[in-house]
């Protein structure tokens, strides 16, 4: 079933039924003031943290309620709806609704009773506050007598779990006032602030909050909740809205909220506009903002205007045009997009995650840079160099990086009071092909010797960072001399501890220790080169004496010698991460690489994407195997987790299989599923975190939406992969790996300042493997363009050779 569709010219998604299975979500705003907004309209807004700074009321896991209502009232009639279909849900026979998600803006509109309406909605770009213009036709021929109301749940405390369950504190430290005719003000702790001598200040919030109307008159408020909806009423049927009057009441004590009216007469085929505004300021700030839309009636075309060329710009740095418009639509905006935003949010706030996770998860972090390092490199660095700044001195990344982080001032793991996962084997590697990406796209390798501090005590180069990381896993390792797993390695579900040995982590070792010995290499450091050629022969040969078995690359080894997804295992004997790893590692050649992948897709792959491993655990799981605690096919548990997804389609483009990169790339691509919406539930233009597999008898529906490291990883394997668009230090390599039938397609990328046109064309059908590349008309003969031949525009002419 479809309920909507790419809009790819506006850099849209249109939702044109909005009864979708899920809510359907969008971003407003920055880590400043951030809102999520739903096609009905449902959502919440905050300062600075989801779940510290919460404006506005939403109850998770219920009905996508409450959120941004604008309701409209027929004063002859007494009919009344919402612009968004919820929360009074009109029969959709007779209420016809659309929703355009766009990039850092929604609008909502809808027609009902010869009535249209639309709301869009935004947060101007670099400001606080949230903007809501409405604009109101009559479409019918008779003249219409009307009512707009805007209304906010407001919360009364910062902490969105105070707010809810400490209530005999939280229901009675706001109130709220009309001010200036136009403005709710809600305060909160107000007695703090007022009294000079006050010592509970640290204890209070502090806060004003304001919802106000601009380019139209009040003709009644509402600050309280309770009297807005009345007894046994809901937001589908407020006694304020049946009534025709908010009844100008203020809140003191209880349920705080925002609710102003405004009455309007509309000839046939005359229309009227209006903005609502919400934000956390004072009265006089918030004055001053009021003062502006009203002063400027045309202000929110402006500043949309000017977040739709931010945004633009945002993704212009790759443009493609394939035969593939799904593919199209993703790479070009939605999965670049969503890059971007879970990038800026990390797992902060969705409809998902509360917000209550206090940090920046270290593997997170430097995961979702890789997905933006090839549009924005210079946004990418800010925070690529405050989690190297996470790294400990012992080599380690500091799982979770505080919000408020300064380095030097951490508790660390093992700490008195420090509460969070010990070391992860894992993370502080992830620093290696995220470093690499860096400096080979912008060729800043000067970046190599910037003096970075450690999270606990001294500092050194980005250069000597890296060298720590190997070092960290070389000195925490088994028995076969592989690094151990320690509390995690990237499956959160699978602690194989401080002797436990994970092989995910080995071909990650093995790819640091390639890419340190590039570094060496063009530092002429000879004696890490030979370090690096030393230890990385060591590590493979221990891989393939304690961890091939011919068909497959086992998981881990436990700390009792027991190997994990080993051949004959009566559960989980064939896992999915340690057969794309040894591709994208280098470890394995390209023949045993083959031979895993073709196990892969026999295996694992699904017309949904290929699942983490299989069988599922339920009777044979150990201690470590925390994935026993979820269902059969679902998240860790032989579930297919969508983040494994992008190494997949990644390690079957390095080996030149098109095809097969291609079909993983459309199992897992969410506009695939645009037409069986009801299946996969979760928004069809960006990626979630998992999907049900087949022993689910929910195979392909999906979970957890928006933040997610499936965004950079499938971005990657599509970038690297696919399109073949591979940076190095010197230059760029363009190796295509596409499907068969794909016999011409265009890029346009961004290249360290310069511009190429790059036509691929692949006249024979050939998957990949050998290009030769003509540069503004001289053959190159290779698949390799040095960045010194490059000009300020150039076009590039691609040939695949079968």
């Amino acid at each position: 079933m479809q309920y909507g569709y790419f809009d790819d010219l506006n850099r849209e998604y249109v939702i044109t039924r909005p009864d979708t299975p899920a809510p359907w979500a969008n971003y407003l705003g920055s880590p400043a003031y951030g809102a999520i907004l739903s096609n009905n309209a449902g959502g919440y807004s905050f300062v600075k943290s989801g779940a510290n700074g919460r404006i506005l009321r939403y109850r998770f896991n219920a009905d996508d309620k409450p959120g941004r209502y604008v309701y409209l009232r027929d004063r002859s009639s007494g009919d009344y709806w919402s612009v968004s279909w919820q929360p009074v849900a009109k029969p959709l026979s007779q209420f016809h609704s659309e929703c355009r998600h766009g990039t850092g803006y929604s609008v909502i509109s809808s027609e009902y009773s010869g009535i249209r309406a639309e709301v869009l909605y935004y947060v101007p770009l670099g400001q606080t506050y949230e903007v809501w213009k409405v604009c109101v036709e009559n479409k019918s021929g008779e003249k219409r007598d009307l009512s707009a109301v805007g209304f906010a749940e407001l919360t009364n405390a910062n902490n969105y779990e105070q707010d809810g369950v400490n209530l005999q504190y939280s229901q009675f430290i706001s109130r709220t006032y009309i001010k200036h005719g136009q403005m709710i003000l809600q305060t909160i702790n107000e007695n703090c602030m007022l009294s000079e001598n006050c010592g509970l200040k640290d204890e209070s919030n502090g806060l004003q909050r304001f919802f106000a109307l601009a380019g139209a008159p009040v003709t009644s408020y509402c600050g309280d909740r309770d009297v807005f909806l009345g007894a046994y009423h809901s937001y589908s049927n407020p006694e304020a809205i049946e009534r025709g009057s908010c009844g100008n009441e203020d809140c003191y004590n209880g349920n705080p909220c925002g609710a102003l009216q405004t009455d309007f007469t509309l000839a046939p085929g005359e229309s009227c506009e209006f903005c609502f505004l919400l934000g956390a300021h004072t009265e006089e700030e918030a004055k001053k903002i009021l003062d502006a839309y009203t002063s400027e009636p045309s202000r929110p075309n402006r500043e949309v205007d000017e977040l739709k060329r931010f945004w633009g710009e945002k993704l212009s740095g790759l443009m493609v045009h394939t035969p593939d418009k799904k593919f199209d639509s993703m790479v070009n905006i939605w999965n670049a997009y969503q890059c971007f935003i879970t990038f800026t949010w990390s797992r902060a706030a969705s409809f998902i995650y509360c917000g209550l996770r206090d940090g920046f998860g270290y593997r997170d972090e430097v995961q979702d840079l890789e997905g933006i390092i090839h549009l924005d490199p210079e946004m990418a660095l800010g925070k690529l160099r405050m989690m190297i700044s996470g790294q400990v001195s012992n080599g380690a990344g500091l799982p979770l990086i505080p919000y408020d982080y300064r380095p030097g001032h951490v508790k660390l793991p093992g700490d008195p009071g420090y509460n969070y996962d010990s070391y992860r084997g894992d993370d502080a590697l992830w620093l290696f092909p995220a470093v690499w990406k860096y400096i080979c796209e912008t060729g800043k390798t000067e970046f190599l010797d910037e003096i970075i501090p450690f999270a606990d005590k001294g500092e050194a180069t980005v250069y000597e960072h890296l060298k720590r990381a190997i070092s960290f896993s070389q000195t925490h390792s088994g028995s076969h001399g592989l690094p151990a797993g320690l509390y995690a390695d990237w499956n959160d579900c699978l602690r194989l501890g401080e002797q436990g040995e994970s092989v995910f982590i080995a071909f990650q070792l093995y790819l640091a220790m390639d890419i340190l010995k590039k570094i060496a290499v063009m530092r002429h450091d000879k004696e890490t080169e030979e370090q690096m050629t030393s230890d990385a022969a060591k590590l493979k040969k221990s891989i393939f004496e304690n961890c091939w078995q011919g068909d497959r690359f086992i998981r881990g080894i436990r700390a009792d010698g027991v190997k994990v997804g080993s051949a004959g295992d009566p559960e989980a004997d064939f896992w999915l991460n340690p057969q794309s790893w040894a591709v994208i590692s280098g470890c394995a050649d390209s023949e045993q690489g083959k031979t895993v992948l073709e196990n892969v897709e026999n295996r694992l792959l699904t017309e949904y994407g290929a699942a983490l491993f299989e069988p599922p655990y339920r009777e044979h799981g150990f201690d470590g195997a925390r994935m026993l605690l979820f269902n059969a096919s679902t998240k860790e548990n032989a579930g297919i987790f969508s983040q494994t997804q992008g190494w997949l389609i990644l390690a079957e483009a390095l080996l030149g299989r098109g095809d097969a990169a291609y079909r993983c790339y459309r199992a897992c691509n969410p506009a695939e599923m645009n037409e069986k919406a009801e299946i996969r539930r979760i928004e069809p233009y960006v990626h979630g975190q998992s999907t049900e597999g087949i022993h689910s008898p929910h195979f392909g529906r999906a979970h957890v939406h928006w933040l997610t490291g499936t965004a950079s990883t499938v971005m990657v394997g599509c970038v690297e992969g696919i399109l073949g668009l591979r940076p190095t230090p010197d230059g760029i390599v363009i190796s295509p790996s596409v499907p068969s039938d794909w016999k011409e397609f265009t890029m346009r990328k961004v290249f360290r300042g310069k511009v190429l046109n790059i036509t691929v064309r692949n006249p024979d059908g050939a998957q990949g493997g050998k290009t030769e590349i003509v540069l503004n008309g001289t053959n190159l003969h290779s698949d390799f363009i040095s960045a010194d031949l490059l000009q300020s525009e150039n076009e590039v002419v691609v040939t695949m050779v079968k």
